[in-house]
């Protein structure tokens, strides 16, 4: 974890959730298990999902608000918060509001972000004291992206996402583009045209420019709004995509170009700037 910086809420209580973008997304192989072996550079953004967790004595977990496409028992806080109950036998509860930022199915990490939120605040919250290894053993159970999140840096990945070592990247403004549809991962990482046999580089090969996205074809194939926001942004800029997407970004040279590239930006795209981040919103000087 970064020196000098812990989890903290922000000044109004809130729990910060930071969206990510995979900077490239190369596909090796599929292992005996099904799951893919990858490589991927992730980054914070400061756009933010944000949680509002409030202890309670009786043991139950309630979400009182959140994604409403998402049933309760199956919200990653939830299911968050419950593992850390059952591993460490705490009898506490908790009530939880998740303020929704990040859309559902664009790539952009929000519920494993929220999952390694509600972790870290709980395990404050509740007083339990343990270590950021086994948070993110917690979290590798409730998803290979969570460990990152709860890692809090931008990191090079590599098995199912979640062996990661640190890295110091370039934190431009981004313009990010959310197409109005919803990218299933299953169904990206099951079709039979996904690139599976990328040859493994080095991280000095993507600081070279090797970024591309394994995904990026077939997601533009089965996924015709995307593929029409991604037309609209290659015209203007590099465009690659996040993850399996849909939501789509492209680094600028400063906060005014982001800005202006918003400005054209068709209203359908929901386009949103902003900055990458290195260490996690979620930290805080404390």
């Amino acid at each position: 974890m970064t020196f000098g910086l812990h989890p903290a809420p922000a000044a109004d209580g809130a729990w910060l959730a930071p969206a990510k973008l995979n900077l490239t997304l190369r596909v090796l192989g599929r292992r005996a298990d099904g799951y893919h072996q990858l490589q991927s550079v992730f980054q914070f953004l400061d756009y933010c999902d944000r949680l509002f967790i409030e202890p309670q004595d009786d043991g139950r977990i309630r979400r009182l608000s959140g994604a409403p496409e998402v049933p309760e028992e199956q919200d990653l806080v939830v299911r968050a918060a419950r593992l850390l109950q059952r591993h460490t036998g705490c009898p506490r509860g908790a009530e939880i509001r998740v303020e929704k930022h990040l859309p559902l199915g664009g790539g952009l990490g929000g519920g494993s972000s929220d999952a390694a939120t509600t972790l870290h605040a709980l395990n404050q919250l509740w007083a339990l004291g343990l270590d950021v290894d086994q948070l993110a053993a917690l979290g590798l159970e409730l998803g290979a992206d969570v460990p990152v999140f709860v890692r809090a840096q931008a990191a090079w990945a590599e098995g199912v996402g979640e062996q990661l070592e640190p890295v110091e990247l370039p934190e431009p403004w981004y313009l990010v583009l959310v197409p109005p549809c919803q990218v299933s991962t299953a169904a990206v990482f099951a079709d039979p045209d996904l690139t599976r046999d990328s040859p493994p580089i080095k991280i000095a090969g993507f600081v070279e420019g090797d970024d591309r996205n394994d995904c990026l074809a077939v997601v533009l194939g089965r996924y015709q709004p995307v593929a029409e926001a991604f037309e609209w942004l290659a015209a203007r800029a590099k465009a690659r995509l996040t993850g399996t997407g849909a939501c789509l970004f492209a680094a600028c040279a400063d906060r005014s170009q982001a800005e202006q590239l918003r400005a054209a930006a068709p209203s359908l795209w929901s386009p949103f700037i902003a900055q990458g981040c290195n260490c996690s919103p979620l930290m805080r000087n404390v």
